[in-house]
């Protein structure tokens, strides 16, 4: 049977070399509560040590939080939020950090002072659903968006990827809407947020469904829970589990890797694009 042809990858400027290699987002939480690196980095000087660290292993990206949305977490005040985060953007500016910054946020205002002290992306775990005016912050700012796909709870009996197409549509008509042109939007399956196990593994396997709309796709497995599930494995332990689950993300679409070990993930992706290239010319 012959495949239909897969849609391009559309150009992103903010990430130069998108579509010749997968590129590395570095995760840098300044909470006190997230899963795994919780209260490390919420002081700007360490902050900046970790995002210099992360870019010399070979990040492309810094996506930094200041909220944490693990499964529980207890929900941050905005003004909270834009505490912990723009100090941390102006320092990242001021000690001239040569990759750009990306804001993890589902709030608009948070995006909007986030973006106005120097961030360039907003990467939103609600898709720009749970507060739609984040797209109109975005498209003001000319920002490109990550619409990641959620969900409230856990419905084991759906088909989770028709769900993700159909959450998709809606935020693509939000992001249309506002003004964000196509080329500034990525998506992200969502694993880990409103899934059970059988579905991660359902979405991880079927990634390559999204490529429907021709947007880059975006993978945040690191240190996820359903590895835990899988390997009987604490936090802490679950860097393999990590790195299997984005090569086989790599090998099913994904463009874009968000993770926590920069340099591990860097080399098991540059393997994976390597396989990968191969296939393409076979």
């Amino acid at each position: 049977m012959t495949l239909p042809a897969l849609p391009a990858v559309s150009p992103l400027p903010l990430l130069p070399t998108l579509g010749q290699r997968t590129q590395i987002m570095g995760i840098l939480n300044v909470t006190p509560d997230s899963f795994s690196d919780g209260g490390m980095f919420d002081a700007a000087s360490p902050a900046f040590a970790h995002a210099q660290a992360m870019v010399a292993q070979g990040a492309d990206i810094i996506d930094i939080g200041g909220e944490s949305t693990r499964p529980g977490s207890t929900p941050v005040a905005e003004t909270d939020e834009i505490a912990r985060v723009v100090p941390i953007i102006e320092e990242m500016l001021i000690e001239k950090l040569p990759v750009p910054l990306s804001i993890d946020t589902y709030k608009a205002g948070t995006a909007r002072a986030a973006l106005a002290a120097g961030a360039r992306m907003v990467n939103d775990v609600w898709g720009l659903q749970r507060e739609p005016d984040i797209a109109r912050v975005a498209a003001d700012f000319g920002a490109p968006v990550v619409i990641m796909h959620n969900r409230a709870e856990i419905d084991a009996g759906i088909d989770i990827v028709a769900d993700q197409i159909a959450w998709f549509e809606r935020s693509l008509d939000i992001a249309a809407k506002a003004g964000i042109p196509g080329h500034h939007i990525i998506l992200d399956p969502g694993i880990g947020f409103g899934k059970s196990l059988e579905q991660n593994l359902e979405a991880l396997a079927r990634l390559g469904e999204l490529r429907r709309f021709g947007h880059p796709i975006l993978l945040g497995t690191s240190r996820k829970s359903f590895i835990g599930r899988i390997l009987n494995l604490p936090v802490d332990e679950r860097l393999y589990g990590t790195l299997a689950s984005n090569v086989a993300g790599i090998l099913a679409g994904a463009d874009i890797l968000r993770v926590h070990d920069v340099r591990a993930n860097f080399e098991a992706a540059g393997i994976a694009d390597a396989v990968k290239r191969r296939g393409v010319s076979a």
